[in-house]
């Protein structure tokens, strides 16, 4: 496959227009860990982090059923677009306030929230909007772009934020991110396709009780479902102590932003990568990427150099977006479209329902036995659970149908 043939989805107007959105708003998303922690860090501890970053996550779990069902109902195409003015608002709100004040910790949870119950709709919305712009055999180049979209804005935004935060305020880069967002609203606008929702005449819980037949029929999905829920809610411990560790001996934020681009940098190339290699077992090599999720952990509780914790979170980012495009590529195969946004919710649901409870937790367990004795330990656990979905067969065995020559 020649390299023009890897972009063929970019020459669909739509989707052409939904990338630019897209790509916009991930850089203003990839400013945010580190706009939004160093800004309560400022007056705050480890603890209140993950109460900001609880706040954000419940309303997302809370809502994202409802987002699945909404997103199979209506437009989705129109229901991100509200989901985007959503987090427009919020995080401009968040910026000001910072820019021109000290908000309180209540101030950051409450539109930490609302940017929750924007994403608890807008995420179900993507995965199943993808399959109205694109053909199955330009699927997965399809996802591959969104992960190379949501992988740049992994490198060109926490490095501006890193920047801003040390040379002016973290209000700024907050700012930027609403601003990000709105851009996204005005592609999203901007998308003329004749987007079909399905006919639905059922209850609410009528419906959630198909989705949820739907996803529990597929052993391998709700089994990687469940090791995400813990594995995804172990990692928030990168997220809550990393900047700490940051903070107190690797430079600050600077030191933190490049650790999350070099992230961001790996899942581009993840990215190019999945343009062109597509797997026979997809959710095998899936899951053997995910190997490596942990290993971050592990250097940041050595309170290693930060160049050598970005050379291995850039491997881990490369590694990330292996997954998740063969992830979000085996859902649209799989599943049926009229009830793919909301099997996407149960996945999402499932996947995030622990992270809100670890993030509250995390700070004062680390307080209690240390900060590298946390990480080491929620690493090790990572790691036991991968190793365990490599011994389910229906993960292991399924296969990728023939692509067209």
């Amino acid at each position: 496959m020649g390299s023009s043939q890897w972009l063929t989805p970019l020459r669909e107007r739509n989707f052409r227009l939904f990338f630019i959105g897209q790509t916009a708003s991930q850089i203003g998303s990839g400013m945010a860990p580190v706009a939004i922690v160093f800004a309560v860090l400022a007056h705050g501890t480890a603890s209140d982090v993950g109460y900001v970053l609880a706040a954000e996550t419940v309303p997302l779990v809370i809502l994202l059923l409802v987002g699945g069902v909404v997103g199979d109902r209506m437009s989705r195409r129109t229901l991100m677009l509200r989901a985007d003015a959503l987090r427009t608002a919020a995080e401009c709100a968040l910026g000001l306030w910072v820019l021109l004040g000290r908000p309180p910790l209540w101030g950051f949870m409450v539109l930490a929230a609302l940017m929750g119950v924007g994403q608890a709709f807008f995420s179900p919305a993507l995965t199943g909007i993808v399959p109205q712009m694109l053909g199955d055999d330009t699927l997965q180049q399809g996802n591959a772009l969104n992960g190379i979209s949501g992988s740049s804005g992994g490198v060109i935004g926490p490095a501006m934020a890193g920047v801003i935060v040390a040379v002016w305020s973290p209000g700024w880069a907050i700012l930027i991110d609403g601003v990000t967002y709105l851009l996204s609203v005005v592609s999203l606008a901007l998308i003329r396709i004749d987007w079909q929702s399905v006919e639905q005449s059922e209850p609410f819980i009528a419906l959630l009780r198909q989705g949820w037949r739907e996803f529990w029929s597929r052993t391998w999905l709700w089994v990687i479902v469940i090791e995400f829920s813990l594995v995804n809610a172990l990692f928030a411990s990168f997220l809550v102590l990393g900047p700490v560790v940051a903070k107190q001996s690797l430079g600050g934020a600077t030191a933190w932003g490049t650790i999350l681009a070099a992230g961001g940098v790996g899942s581009v190339i993840g990215g190019i990568v999945m343009l062109k290699i597509h797997p026979r077992r997809p959710l095998l090599i899936a899951t053997l990427s995910t190997l490596v999720f942990p290993v971050p952990l592990f250097l940041v509780a050595d309170h290693s150099p930060t160049v050598l914790i970005s050379l291995v979170s850039l491997l881990a980012g490369g590694f990330v977006t292996v997954f998740s495009v063969q992830w979000s590529t085996t859902l649209q195969r799989e599943v049926p479209t009229e009830v793919l946004s909301r099997v996407s919710a149960y996945d999402w649901f499932g996947s995030l329902a622990l992270m809100p409870l670890w993030m509250a937790l995390v700070g004062p367990v680390a307080a209690g036995i240390g900060i590298s004795r946390t990480l080491v330990a929620s690493g090790a656990v990572m790691m036991a659970l991968v190793v365990a979905v490599l011994f389910v067969p229906s993960v292991t065995r399924l296969r990728a149908p023939e692509r067209s020559p």
